[in-house]
């Protein structure tokens, strides 16, 4: 059992070992025990599951706290709230693809799962290949910041555009290369059918199918933002991956609680915006005054600020459809 000792990525393999076995039983006890059966979610049951998340998010916070010491614990709530904010971002998306395929509430949480988990692997690559280049190029770490900076200034210019979704260049392929049925079957991805041509069964791919990859692909889009954000904050990669998965494992409960009030949130993108710029500058603004690091309190502080403006703003200005130009 030596081997649970040994490093991995800076921490001993038993701490990425307990991690794991946390989100793997978080995830049967989702699917298997709460959501067995299929089923719509309320509102009532997202936002309890929401809290959830969101309660064991924080106190594994004050785990790292205990197990390694205040500068990392505060990076992490820092990473999780920053995550979790972009999270919320990424709700505006996934409520747009599931508009495009009519996708039925009843169906979308096995959509939702299954994202999930490829999103849980697709994290650990790229946040295994980030640490990798900050480790042997410091300086990458300069290019994050520059990134995040561009990235939030593009995000306040183009922050009143829509996006359609039935013009997404890779949809289209898809549905050149893969057969397609027109209806739903379900909640099924794949189903045989008679091909018109041939009328002999054939595997077709159903829109549920097309909606999760569509939902992976924005995770990882969204990733590009998100995993040099928490760069920018932290280089430990156990504080980055944690951090990461425990924003993300509440997604879904996030997703049935936001979806029918989005308009609500009508200025959240301008704060995240103005996050990324802000979290991309303090590592210019911390070796401009000498500083080893950006001081991680004040970090966290201006974080929640930046938020809580944002989203205090977007209530009151969509507060019983008083704002004119928001759309509700």
């Amino acid at each position: 059992m030596d081997f649970l000792t040994q490093d991995l990525l800076t921490k001993p393999v038993w701490m990425w070992a307990a991690f794991l076995v946390l989100v793997v039983v978080l995830l049967v006890l989702d699917l298997g025990v709460l959501h067995k059966k299929h089923r719509e979610i309320g509102v009532r049951e997202s936002l309890l599951m929401s809290l959830g998340y969101l309660t064991l998010g924080v106190g594994f916070g004050g785990w790292v706290w205990f197990s390694l010491g205040q500068q990392p614990a505060i990076e992490y709530l820092t990473g999780f709230v920053v995550e979790k904010s972009l999270a919320m971002d990424n709700v505006f998306v996934i409520a747009m693809i599931f508009g495009y395929f009519a996708i039925p509430q009843i169906y979308q949480h096995r959509v939702l799962f299954w994202g999930i988990l490829g999103v849980i692997v697709l994290r650990a690559i790229m946040i295994a290949g980030g640490a990798a280049l900050v480790s042997e190029f410091g300086w990458v770490l300069y290019i994050f910041a520059a990134f995040l900076i561009l990235t939030g200034i593009k995000m306040i210019a183009m922050a009143d555009k829509t996006h359609d979704i039935g013009d997404n260049p890779l949809l289209r392929f898809l549905k050149r290369r893969l057969p397609v049925t027109d209806e739903l079957h379900g909640q099924r991805f794949v189903v045989k059918l008679p091909d018109p041509r041939t009328g002999r069964l054939a595997t077709f791919v159903t829109p549920v199918f097309l909606a999760l990859i569509m939902i992976e692909i924005a995770d990882v889009i969204f990733a590009v933002d998100s995993v040099p954000a928490i760069f920018a904050i932290t280089t430990d990669p156990y504080i980055i991956y944690t951090s990461n998965i425990f924003a993300i494992l509440g997604l879904r409960a996030l997703y049935f609680a936001l979806a029918a009030i989005i308009h609500r949130f009508a200025y959240l993108k301008q704060a995240l915006a103005v996050l990324l710029i802000f979290i991309g500058s303090k590592i210019f603004v911390a070796d401009l005054m000498g500083w080893e690091k950006f001081p991680a309190a004040i970090s966290l502080g201006v974080t929640f600020a930046i938020l809580a403006a944002g989203i205090l703003w977007s209530l009151w200005r969509t507060r019983s459809g008083a704002a004119e130009g928001v759309a509700l």
